[in-house]
């Protein structure tokens, strides 16, 4: 896309975001395993993971998306962009539907409302970060805001 920023000066700090959404995801889904793991796989445990609710698909499902979030942050050359942007989009999806299911019976993730607040927290990170990772030419870049601006760098 054109108006996406391309060689943005924070793309590092966009880049560590990313890998910290990642990071996060990995933990909350092993200790989620090591929490839900004699529940089922759709069980509604009372316990919380990390305050939050989860079972063990959720906790799996958690884990495969951290470890794709940080394969992206670590390989980085526009495929982390890709990655940010499906599994940022994933996150929003799952937490609409969990909100839109919260008290019924087809809450099958066994969210609860915090866990749907950091599901959308999460996923807006990660589409903020694939925003703003973009690597190209620099010539292809353009100008820096001050010169498109018409003022002296």
């Amino acid at each position: 896309m054109a108006h996406n920023p391309l060689n943005h000066p924070l793309r590092p700090l966009y880049r560590a975001l990313g890998g910290l959404v990642g990071i996060y995801l990995v933990v909350f889904g092993v200790v989620g395993l090591a929490m839900t793991a004699g529940d089922g796989l759709f069980g509604q445990p009372d316990e919380r993971v990390l305050g939050q609710g989860a079972n063990l698909l959720w906790s799996l499902v958690s884990v495969i998306a951290g470890v794709a979030v940080l394969a992206g942050a670590v390989i980085g050359r526009n495929l982390d962009i890709e990655i940010y942007k499906y599994v940022g989009w994933g996150m929003l999806v799952v937490g609409s539907y969990a909100l839109a299911s919260l008290r019924t019976d087809a809450n099958f993730l066994a969210f609860t409302m915090a866990t749907v607040v950091v599901a959308y927290v999460l996923g807006m990170a990660l589409i903020t970060a694939g925003l703003y990772c973009k690597v190209g030419p620099a010539e292809h870049g353009g100008a820096p805001r001050q010169v498109r601006e018409g003022r002296p760098a």
